[in-house]
């Protein structure tokens, strides 16, 4: 494998793992409904990490720009999120997470090419 593709997979299944790590810890301290969203959260988040790993598996380039693609929406997300409740840790962490994935994707679509 190449290196703008095993960055890019490294990144996409490192924004994955982060973001069932923040899954799993809301299962623990929630409880009642807000426990319930985050259960489906985690449902979500687990079927990313397995998606993310995809790529290592069969070298698919096509995957890994799919799930890269999913994962810099779903991190651009979260720091909207993090905006709208004023802290600032989670607004520039996924931020800057999307903008990392987002760099390590055009280098390897670049490369592609």
């Amino acid at each position: 494998m190449f290196a703008p593709f095993i960055v890019c997979a490294l990144v996409t299944a490192l924004s994955a793992v982060v973001s069932l790590g923040f899954s799993l810890a809301a299962i623990m301290n929630e409880t009642g409904s807000a426990r319930t969203v985050a259960l489906y959260g985690c449902a979500r988040s687990a079927a990313l990490v397995v998606a993310s790993a995809v790529p290592f598996f069969t070298g698919s380039t096509e995957w890994l720009e799919a799930i890269a693609w999913i994962m810099i929406l779903v991190q651009a997300g979260d720091a909207v999120i993090g905006t709208s409740i004023d802290d600032r840790m989670k607004t520039f962490g996924p931020a800057g997470t999307s903008l990392a994935n987002l760099l390590a994707l055009l280098w390897l679509i670049q490369s592609v090419q």
